[in-house]
């Protein structure tokens, strides 16, 4: 994933940027970066290296030298940005968040139309956010190479343009990642959380909708393409990715998954009988408060995340880390599980890996039973538009695992469609393997029509490619 921020001031907006993308630290894990237009008419630029110590921690010393009235910055999974471009379009800074899944397409019908190379990173892959930028180049104006952006990609992209007149916001075609405006006296930003802005000062002025591309002064907003009606907003920002402070869509994170916990609890009504139910920290805790609040069964925390050294466990890059992270950083608390039987809700099972290591341990510390509720449906399909599940291959997810192991190779997409109906017997069939597998004492995920009611919000204007491969 990632997230961005961008500032238009009268005065100096290094603070401003600087807080603003910190805010977002919790989107992405391996490069942090900023870019200010200076009073001098320069670009400045910072990027650091994040995956061993917070962004604030490298940024503080280069926020002295970032000093102008214009600025970008960003928290990225992947490659390094914002970059810096000198082009027939002028000089500007950009950043991305997003995926494109038809990379190497694009690639190659721009070499093929002349242009002379692409610069390759460490791992060998070419910076998304550079294929962007030739993509944008491509055109007479930067409004028309991002709306060429917006044409040419498969997947999804959305953008902040720093010139020295101001920034160019664009959201994905579909909108499935989202760009808020704050406004307060003398300013405007741009911001993928909105939250970010608030303690600055800043009060919500806008949300981008789909395809809509913005140009942000100190002095207001200005609209170059109106917002397309067709929506396909990410449903993990609330399940997964979103702070719980942050809202989209005029939906707040925090009260999506007190919902969701209580649909979960009315589908649960008399089935189990556990004696407490605990979250999995900590995008867990609020469904698992909403369960509670609706089933009247206590809500404990058997074990506490160690956050100190280690606050998120999809740091670092390697599966393998972060299965020993996710491991390390939750401390049992003995008393609260011995002899019980637990009801503990995730936000996802993925490849089920540290789940099962978790139930694990809980077996360890004498608990009885551990009955495990996804607050999400299962996951049949790796994400071809925000990279969730990091899966290098389908078969990296534990349903398409089980389903292989049904069903064999070459599964038919009719076939796929049985596993994520809750009621056909193919999907009861794999989610008992499942539970047998990670060795619950039941296993129940979340509904797909639950988890949308969860929201409040129109089915339509939600993503749900992973849960059932519609598009």
């Amino acid at each position: 994933m990632g997230g961005f921020f961008g500032v238009a001031s009268k005065s100096d907006c290094s603070l401003d940027l600087f807080f603003g993308v910190d805010y977002h630290s919790h989107l992405g894990t391996r490069r942090g970066g900023i870019a200010v237009y200076g009073d001098n008419g320069k670009f400045n630029r910072s990027i650091h290296n994040i995956q061993n110590s917070p962004f604030r921690t490298k940024f503080e010393k280069d926020i002295e030298e970032l000093r102008g009235k214009l600025g970008i910055g960003c928290i990225s999974d992947f490659e390094p940005q914002p970059l810096l471009v000198h082009s027939h379009l002028g000089d500007f800074a950009i950043t991305t968040v997003g995926n494109v899944s038809n990379k190497d397409e694009l690639v190659k019908e721009i070499l093929d139309s002349g242009y002379t190379h692409f610069l390759e990173m460490s791992g060998g892959d070419i910076n998304q956010t550079e294929l962007i930028v030739a993509l944008i180049n491509h055109e007479k104006t930067i409004l028309e190479g991002l709306k060429f952006v917006q044409e040419k990609i498969k997947g999804s992209m959305s953008i902040l343009l720093l010139t020295s007149e101001g920034i160019y916001a664009a959201r994905d075609k579909f909108g499935r990642t989202p760009i808020q405006i704050g406004y307060k006296e003398g300013a405007y930003c741009a911001s993928f959380e909105n939250f970010a802005y608030i303690n600055l000062g800043y009060s919500d002025f806008h949300e981008l909708g789909p395809a809509e591309i913005v140009f942000i002064t100190a002095d207001g907003i200005k609209t170059l393409q109106q917002p397309q009606k067709e929506m396909k907003i990410c449903t993990f920002l609330w399940i997964y990715y979103g702070y719980p402070t942050a809202t989209y869509e005029g939906v707040n994170v925090e009260t999506m998954r007190y919902n969701c916990g209580r649909f979960l609890a009315r589908r649960d009504k008399g089935t189990v009988h556990p004696d407490s139910v605990s979250g999995i920290p900590d995008s867990g805790v609020a469904h698992a408060v909403g369960y509670s609040n609706e089933s009247g069964i206590p809500y404990s925390r058997p074990f506490i995340k160690y956050t100190p050294t280690w606050p998120r466990s999809f740091m670092p890059a390697s599966q393998e880390q972060r299965n020993l992270i996710a491991h390390m950083k939750l401390i049992p608390v003995k008393p609260l599980i011995k002899g019980k039987k637990i009801l503990l809700i995730d936000d996802s099972i993925v490849r089920g890996t540290q789940l099962r290591e978790t139930t694990e341990f809980l077996y360890k510390s004498g608990a009885e039973e551990v009955h495990i509720r996804p607050a999400c449906p299962p996951l049949v399909f790796g994400c071809k538009y925000l990279n969730f599940s990091r899966s290098k291959s389908e078969l990296d997810l534990i349903t398409r695992q089980v389903i292989h192991q049904f069903e064999g190779e070459n599964v038919s997409k009719e076939v796929l469609q049985k596993y994520c109906d809750p009621d056909t017997q193919e999907y009861a069939n794999m989610v008992e393997e499942i539970r047998k597998q990670l060795h619950f004492t039941s296993l129940r995920f979340h509904r797909l029509d639950d988890m949308l009611d969860s929201t409040g919000l129109d089915h339509s204007k939600l993503c749900t490619y992973c849960w059932n491969g519609k598009e």
